[in-house]
């Protein structure tokens, strides 16, 4: 469905600013439909991105600093996500033996076990949304989005 219609605009949009609502809206809705899935199991978005960085430390540990760089959202607060996970069992936050002042994260058997269970449900979910694109489509939207928000 045209972007237009979606928001019942009457105005013909300039396609700049189509492309902007159009970006917005998509990823609206696939936030809502991620959320769908993730809720039953208590976790935010940002929270399972946080395990989903943790998994891939492979059992090392990772500082605030290497979560906070590596978070899809970058304006989450970091701390606040992983005291909600320490909470839930799901990590562990240790202080650093060698630098006091640095904190040290790692996902619990617990946080492991949880993804395991959602990783067929998140694969699914991407598919959905993948399976109207052609393997060609895929790889060009990869590559317009990626070229759409590298800015001069």
């Amino acid at each position: 469905m045209e972007i237009e219609k979606v928001i019942k605009s009457n105005i013909n949009l300039e396609d700049s600013k189509k492309i902007i609502l159009n970006i917005m809206y998509t990823q609206n809705v696939i936030a809502d439909k991620f959320n769908e899935i993730i809720k039953p199991y208590d976790l935010s978005s940002e929270q399972y991105n946080v395990l989903r960085i943790l998994r891939g430390q492979k059992g090392c540990p990772a500082n605030m600093c290497i979560i906070q760089e590596r978070m899809l959202a970058k304006n989450s607060n970091t701390t606040r996500l992983i005291d909600k996970l320490l909470l839930k069992e799901l990590v562990t936050r240790e202080v650093c033996p060698e630098n006091r002042r640095k904190i040290e994260v790692l996902i619990t058997n617990k946080g492991l076990e949880l993804l395991k269970i959602l990783d067929p449900k998140v694969i699914e979910y991407e598919n959905q949304f993948a399976e109207n694109l052609s393997p060609e489509e895929k790889v060009q939207l990869n590559t317009l989005l990626e070229k759409y928000r590298t800015l001069k």
